[in-house]
């Protein structure tokens, strides 16, 4: 038996580069539509039941957790968006080298967070 073999992997302890934290964000920000749709389509059914549902989804989405929820989802819509294109873009033969790999990924934590910034804003 080898013991040179870790037993216990402290996970703490992976410091992940650049590009694979994008990826796995990329990933997160899909799950995030995936649940954000369940909250558009409640209000939607809602507003679409009468004048009644309307005025309610109007009171709701005046509310501070309605605005942070619609925040999160079209934080995780345009992550995701920025994402999507770097992927296609790479799809296309560009920036696949390491370089170009970790300079994308930092373009689109820029590009993404100006977007999100400016989202927060128009929200609120």
């Amino acid at each position: 038996m080898n013991s040179k073999r870790p037993v216990n992997l402290d996970l703490g302890s992976f410091h992940f580069p650049l590009p694979a934290i994008t990826s796995i964000l990329h990933r997160i920000s899909g799950i995030i539509i995936f649940i954000g749709i369940a909250f558009m389509l409640y209000g939607l059914d809602l507003s679409l039941s009468g004048e009644e549902g309307f005025g309610r989804v109007n009171e709701l989405l005046d509310s501070f957790l309605a605005k942070l929820i619609i925040w999160g989802i079209l934080s995780g819509l345009l992550y995701h968006l920025v994402a999507g294109i770097k992927h296609l873009i790479m799809d296309m033969g560009i920036g696949e080298s390491l370089e170009g790999g970790r300079i994308a990924a930092k373009a689109t934590v820029a590009v993404s967070v100006i977007l999100i910034v400016l989202a927060g804003v128009w929200i609120w």
